[in-house]
């Protein structure tokens, strides 16, 4: 059986499906031997995301991969044939925190990134180190998780990273690689219900927030893990109506109700008290505790309406085409499919398509880049000048989650995925797009495709 997988590794190994890392010379690193590229001069880009590194490695959703992920940096860095790492978006995570934790400890943005640092101390050292070498260019955009943290908070992590930040909307970006205005890499939050900023949505309780309805679904999700229960014994939600089917916005707020049902009896079931004050705040200008209940949609006690005490005015298609324009989306989308899409995912993914490729003044762009949905892929699609084009989903390198703490579990096959674009024997007008996962320490390619510009 041994001989056996040693011959399935050399064949692999042969035909570009793994390369293993090594502390050795340069030769070795697996960066600088893709059969595909020259790997002469510094011509890759490597696309991670969803690092999501804490505050505190006690509820942090990555732990088990810090390791790995250290390892993954230094092999970046001493590569001679990568140009840039790009991190698209949630590195640092201000969203997945339990309910009653004071996000900040009453202190301030400052404190809490610097707590992060301290707390992923050996991933930040590689980064830095990378970044004042400077032979690979780092960029950093915003995903939802950490849509909050200010460009000079970044910086307070990594001095001198490049920021890839929309205008006047520090909470989303794209960038275009340096020379690739062909290829654009976001986080892909901005096309989703649950996480794309939400301007005036609460103004009575935060006026100038744009925390979305996600903000509070991973305080409560972070509970669910943290101090776990059963489905049996955790707290059942609320029964709601629609007792008003032929009001568009009823039927919307109901959609919205059906996916909160879901999750909490199948997802992230938890055993709180839907009316205590749990979910303490004191971030995005949200001061008081707020109750599940006050997220949830309930039947007014009179008419029987669908309502809400937080984000109960976002439910009609025109709030929607406003919000998708304040996130700079081009298309919008229908109100029903992105709640809906906010946790059947393929939606967002499918906004590649939609956003980008089917968008005459974006025909220029041949592959897209999104995080955020946590499912690493590659899909192919044909753009408004029937010109083949490619999506590139980076996954995740959180671990996965078990309320089981008995559970064994071999995080080192789990997630850890990344993309890597580089032109295909340093022919610039032609790229491979291949999307790898760092298994066991090792480049194992899952899937690749290639591009003409």
């Amino acid at each position: 059986m041994k001989k056996i997988s040693f011959i399935l590794l050399f064949v692999a190994s042969a035909f570009g499906l793994v390369s293993c890392n090594s502390d050795k010379d340069s030769a070795d690193n697996p960066f600088d031997t893709i059969s595909a590229s020259s790997n002469v001069e510094r011509d890759k880009i490597i696309v991670i995301s969803d690092l999501h590194l804490g505050n505190d490695l006690a509820y942090s959703e990555n732990v088990k991969h810090l390791k790995r992920l250290e390892q993954f940096l230094n092999e970046v860095r001493s590569s001679n044939t990568i140009k840039e790492l790009v991190i698209a978006g949630d590195m640092f995570d201000e969203w997945y925190i339990p309910t009653r934790v004071n996000t900040y400890g009453n202190g301030s943005q400052t404190d809490f990134v610097r707590k992060t640092v301290v707390a992923n101390q050996r991933i930040f050292d590689v980064l830095n180190g990378i970044i004042k070498d400077r032979n690979v260019k780092v960029t950093y955009i915003p995903g939802n998780h950490d849509m909050g943290i200010s460009p000079e908070n970044v910086d307070v992590a990594m001095p001198g990273v490049n920021q890839a930040r929309d205008k006047d909307r520090l909470a989303v970006g794209t960038y275009y690689p340096d020379g690739y205005p062909q290829i654009a890499i976001e986080h892909g939050h901005r096309y989703d219900f649950f996480c794309a900023m939400t301007p005036g949505a609460n103004e009575s309780e935060a006026p100038g927030s744009i925390l979305p309805p996600g903000y509070f679904f991973a305080r409560i999700a972070a509970n669910s893990f943290i101090d776990p229960t059963t489905p049996e014994a955790a707290t059942k939600v609320p029964n709601v109506k629609l007792n008003d089917p032929n009001n568009e916005e009823q039927n919307s707020k109901y959609n919205y109700y059906y996916l909160w049902n879901q999750v909490l009896s199948g997802l992230i079931y938890v055993k709180d008290n839907f009316d205590d004050k749990i979910i303490t705040t004191n971030v995005g200008n949200y001061t008081k505790a707020y109750s599940i209940n006050d997220i949830l949609p309930r039947n007014n006690a009179t008419d029987g309406h669908i309502e809400m005490n937080l984000y109960d005015g976002l439910f009609t298609q025109a709030n929607w085409d406003d919000r998708e324009r304040y996130n700079h989306a081009l298309v919008s989308t229908n109100i029903d499919d992105a709640i809906s899409g906010s946790l059947h995912t393929g939606f967002i993914d499918d906004q590649s398509y939609l956003q980008y490729f089917l968008v005459p003044i974006r025909s220029f762009v041949r592959l897209v880049v999104f995080g955020h949905t946590h499912l690493p892929m590659i899909k192919s699609y044909t753009n408004s000048e029937n010109k083949s084009c490619v999506y590139a989903n980076t996954g995740t390198w959180e671990d996965e989650k078990t309320r089981d703490k008995n559970k064994v579990i071999d995080q080192d096959a789990k997630n850890m995925h990344f993309v890597v674009i580089l032109p295909m024997n340093s022919d610039k007008k032609k790229l491979q797009v291949a999307l790898y996962q760092y298994k066991y320490g090792t480049h194992l390619l899952v899937n690749n495709k290639e591009v003409d510009l």
